[in-house]
């Protein structure tokens, strides 16, 4: 894979991350909801943080062990939330993670996108397994991979701190074989 993969939804498209896109995401980023919600996003978030993560996404795809994505509305292309897999060459797997932003939540968004990135993970990537973890208190998150038909694999009590605070992750998988199944 040379070039950035795009991908799109009815309503999104999920292509590469750009320079230009800094601004926005330092605005809807710099959220301490989406923070709280969040096991790495750091509060404050400022633009240099963007272009930190800008930085690291292309040096990902560069070395094919990670392809985050910018969500982006499909009307105004504008940088609404982030999505990506970090891969597990040796293990054939991925761990999912995303975020949008604010004005956007509540609308399917995020479940579009996931089901897309899944579809690449297993389709493009060949991957074996995929898997997403969120903090327990995040529900909404934990609605949208079921929605997206990923299985819940684990609670884990106690196993990240966040803000100096020990916090219980969720985690949930697809391996390829069940979504082989689900195409059935």
């Amino acid at each position: 894979m040379i070039n950035f993969p795009k991908l799109e939804t009815s309503r999104l498209f999920i292509d590469s991350l750009r320079e230009s896109d800094a601004a926005v995401i330092a605005k809807y980023a710099n959220n301490k909801k989406k923070s709280d919600f969040t096991r790495t996003l750091p509060y404050p978030y400022y633009e240099k943080d963007a272009l930190t993560w800008i930085t690291i996404a292309n040096k990902g795809f560069e070395e094919k062990n990670q392809f985050v994505f910018a969500m982006r509305d499909k009307n105004t292309n504008q940088f609404i939330g982030g999505i990506g897999l970090t891969v597990n060459v040796e293990h054939h797997r991925a761990e999912l993670g995303y975020w949008l932003a604010e004005p956007f939540w509540n609308k399917g968004l995020t479940t579009e996108a996931v089901t897309e990135v899944l579809k690449f993970g297993f389709e493009v990537l060949n991957l074996n397994k995929i898997m997403a973890v969120y903090i327990d208190i995040n529900t909404a998150s934990g609605k949208v991979l079921e929605k997206s038909k990923m299985i819940k694999e684990a609670e884990m009590k106690d196993h990240d701190i966040k803000d100096g605070v020990f916090v219980n992750l969720i985690q949930y998988r697809l391996t390829n074989k069940e979504y082989q199944e689900l195409l059935s």
